[in-house]
């Protein structure tokens, strides 16, 4: 029965992706946003999203509520009409759409061929992070978390490798297995870490305490690596800026608690940056 439902979801995504490519990039990404603004309150709880933004916004009033949680429904449609331009992305779109703050990092890292862990969340359209870092020559293997729809997950893991990151690892043990082993190879780590995973430790993260991802931590305390925390923002409708923050550094005396909860820190740095553009939607707090 899934199989079937998830087919009718795979059909009509394609047939969206269709309209999406005739219009163009610019149009596409306009119309994705207010669409998306007009069908997804029917696919997520308003009260959860509204949780979540008072978690961090305790005193928030209705207005701005409203508009974090509008804003964030247009970028959500932005992202999904974007898929179909990856290609365009990967390309040359970026020559003259996208501002980076601190490239001398990403310079450093692959003059000196050097191994790190990027870190950030879903913000923005949050694919062509670990897409411009592959871009400048390093060499990266990006996590994903599989989707529930079989047939879109295939169509998606194919456009991830071609056009987003060469290496992408299947979120769970036997990933885990391969990302250490390509580190060992000198491949750097790119990951999301602001959604809440069943195989992680509770840590806080807004003051409650969430399951949160520890590989970050458990490829520091192997590898002695640096964390390099990357943040993506969008402005003028399809133009961005990516932030590389400076090396945070830890020590072995840190644990994997102490790693994890400040990486939850700097997620929270991130999302009180610009609350419009990150994903309220998902239940980070069960």
């Amino acid at each position: 029965m899934n199989n079937i439902k998830y087919f009718f979801q795979f059909s009509l995504i394609i047939f969206l992706f269709l309209i999406f490519k005739i219009s163009g990039l610019k149009l596409s990404s306009f119309l994705g946003g207010k669409l998306f603004q007009l069908i997804g309150p029917f696919f997520r709880s308003k009260k959860l999203i509204h949780s979540n933004i008072k978690r961090a916004f305790p005193d928030i009033d209705n207005q701005k509520l409203k508009k974090i949680t509008s804003n964030m429904w247009n970028n959500y449609g932005r992202v999904f009409a974007e898929y179909i331009f990856i290609k365009k992305f990967r390309k040359n779109f970026f020559d003259k759409n996208l501002i980076i703050e601190g490239k001398e990092i990403l310079e450093e890292i692959k003059t000196k061929n050097q191994k790190v862990v990027f870190v950030s969340g879903h913000f923005s359209n949050f694919e062509l992070m670990a897409m411009q870092i592959e871009k400048v020559g390093i060499k990266v293997a990006a996590i994903y978390r599989p989707l529930n729809n079989i047939f879109l997950n295939y169509i998606m893991v194919k456009i991830r490798k071609k056009y987003i990151c060469s290496h992408q690892i299947k979120k769970g043990i036997g990933g885990l297995k391969e990302l250490l082993k390509l580190s060992k190879q000198g491949f750097s780590t790119a990951l999301m870490i602001d959604q809440r995973v069943s195989e992680g430790i509770k840590s806080k993260f807004f003051n409650e305490n969430a399951f949160t991802t520890t590989i970050p931590a458990q490829l520091v305390k192997k590898f002695n690596l640096p964390v390099i925390p990357i943040f993506i923002d969008r402005f003028d409708g399809t133009k961005f800026k990516i932030t590389i923050q400076k090396p945070i550094n830890f020590n072995k005396d840190n644990s994997i608690e102490d790693v994890t909860c400040k990486l939850n820190n700097v997620i929270e740095e991130m999302i009180f940056k610009n609350p419009n553009y990150w994903i309220w939607s998902h239940n980070r707090w069960k």
